[in-house]
């Protein structure tokens, strides 16, 4: 039986600042404003692949509205109060048929099909207001031409006899899409041909349009505050991420063009970066020894069972975390002036902390599996590529995804593209497979398994020494870090005298922020505590 769409939460509309406060103008200069609006709106496209019936009835609406507005400009008249009450009324309504429309456009394909009902009936709401505005409005005292009246009363009519409408063809995609997901909750693979005519009927024709749609499904997930809901919404987003990755081609960092930027696209102040996840901080927290982490990082690490400082190593005496407000608002200056996203509240949380559901943890399974299938057949380095940086990308998003990645058996096959041969030939292949491994390491379990894998750990050690690019040698360097939290590892780590040398030549040689993973890299390490050394 496919998933009710009733276990989506309402879709959560974005009205723009003026959308509920009526202008307070002149006669001409609110009728020069309505005329501006509904020709705004009337330029507008409808909906090209859902409720294009609903977006062309109201656009056909606001063309009649925008003929009005100019001949009442051509024959200006005094207005009575009720006049000008009315089209104040009207500017408002016209506000929100434009940012219902906008919103349809901008956010989510495969939300607004979850919500096509809903949102139907929000068109249909905004014509009723306007049928009760064009009854009460005084069309025979406004001095308009017979012609234009007959498009009033026609437009009138029009709007009183509206109904709620949704295409045959949306609820039976939406049914399709749901069916979908309740057969990968049931572990069953779904079938590509099917999902191919599913998602060109929604307008997705590239893995640049899925990942578009991945970032406002991710929006969605911000702007919900219910638990369930987000879980429910996850599972959308790893339908879309499923589909990105089997029916079309991978995508990679040079050919990854985004709708805004992201904090690693720029060189992110090593002081606004996390000493343990070495991401932007978006909730800066100060530890026992004054050292400063992201909330999300240093919360991790603490439930792992930790009780040393990442950084300096010193034992926590208290695990309160105390807010760094003055951090957090320069980085959010910085934000604003670099154009980069920067959630600033405590429910936009990422949503890598969001309980998944089975539905979004089996297409996560059937995603992984496909691309270590595809990461271990392929002869193409290019397609390799590609594939590495999906995962790399994946295991970045939650501790469900490292797991499930690590459980496929990645690990063994990254670490084949871990040495210097790769390096030299194909660097940012070497990158995004170290980046991939450092992101896996987060994971208690996956520190294990790499360190345990000998290709994996000496192919992390080798990158460190020899990498063919800085940034390949700093993210050794902090899968270095990441793998020492582990006690029995530091130890181990610190007797590599390839370890201790590497991380001294990278600080000693690199920036200051590839100097400050190394320092925390050897200081976890245990590269300043004395005892012998393996010389390897």
């Amino acid at each position: 039986m496919a998933v009710s769409p009733q276990v989506f939460p309402p879709r959560k509309r974005r009205p723009s600042a003026g959308a509920f406060i009526p202008p307070k103008f002149s006669d001409q200069r609110l009728l020069q404003t309505l005329l501006e609006l509904s020709q705004e709106i009337s330029s507008l496209k409808p909906l090209q692949f859902l409720l294009k019936r609903n977006s062309s009835s109201i656009l056909r609406k606001t063309k009649i509205l925008a003929i009005l507005f100019e001949e009442l400009l051509k024959n200006p008249i005094l207005f009575l109060s009720p006049t000008l009450l009315c089209f104040e009324e009207m500017y408002l309504v016209l506000q929100r048929i434009k940012t219902l429309l906008e919103d349809c456009v901008n956010g989510s394909k495969m939300w607004l099909l979850m919500q096509s009902d809903s949102v139907a009936n929000n068109f249909h709401e905004l014509t009723v207001e306007l049928a009760t505005l064009l009854d009460i409005f005084p069309v025979k005292e406004v001095g308009i031409s017979e012609e234009v009246e007959e498009l009033f009363l026609l437009l009138r009519k029009q709007c009183s006899t509206d109904k709620v409408c949704v295409d045959k063809r949306d609820y039976n995609l939406r049914h399709d899409v749901l069916t979908m997901i309740d057969r990968i909750q049931k572990e069953i693979v779904p079938n590509h041909s099917k999902l191919a005519v599913i998602f060109y009927l929604l307008g997705f024709s590239s893995s640049l349009s899925c990942k578009e749609e991945i970032e406002n499904l991710e929006e969605e997930v911000q702007n919900q505050k219910d638990e369930k809901s987000k879980s429910d919404l996850i599972a959308l987003i790893g339908l879309v991420r499923y589909v990105k990755c089997v029916l079309f081609e991978t995508s990679t960092p040079a050919s990854d063009t985004r709708r805004k930027s992201l904090a690693s696209d720029v060189n992110v102040p090593a002081d606004f970066r996390c000493p343990i996840s070495l991401d932007l901080m978006r909730d800066p927290v100060v530890v026992a020894t004054g050292q400063t982490y992201d909330r999300e990082s240093i919360s991790l690490w603490i439930e792992s069972g930790h009780n040393t400082c990442p950084k300096t190593g010193q034992t926590l005496v208290h695990n309160n975390l105390i807010p760094n407000r003055a951090l957090k608002n320069l980085i959010a200056m910085w934000c604003r002036e670099q154009r980069i996203l920067f959630e600033t509240t405590e429910g936009n949380k990422r949503t890598n902390r969001v309980i998944k559901n089975k539905a979004a943890l089996e297409a996560d399974k059937m995603t992984v599996s496909f691309l270590v299938n595809k990461m271990s057949a392929s002869r193409s380095m290019e397609e390799v590529d590609g594939v590495i940086y999906e995962l790399r990308a994946l295991a970045k998003t939650s501790s469900d995804s490292r797991a499930c990645i690590a459980e496929a058996g990645a690990i063994p096959v990254l670490a084949r593209f871990l040495g210097p041969d790769i390096g030299s030939e194909f660097p940012d292949l070497q990158v995004n497979a170290v980046t991939a491994m450092l992101n896996l390491s987060i994971l208690e379990a996956n520190k294990t398994r790499i360190m345990e894998n000998g290709r994996a750990f000496n192919g992390v050690i080798e990158v460190l020494r020899s990498g063919a690019t800085w940034e390949a040698k700093g993210n050794a360097a902090a899968t270095i870090f990441s793998l020492s939290g582990v006690h029995s590892y530091r130890k181990r780590l610190g007797r590599k005298t390839r370890v201790v040398k590497g991380l001294m030549d990278l600080a000693k040689s690199g920036s200051h922020e590839l100097e400050e993973r190394c320092i925390g890299g050897y200081s976890e390490s245990g590269g300043g505590q004395g005892g012998s050394r393996e010389v390897d």
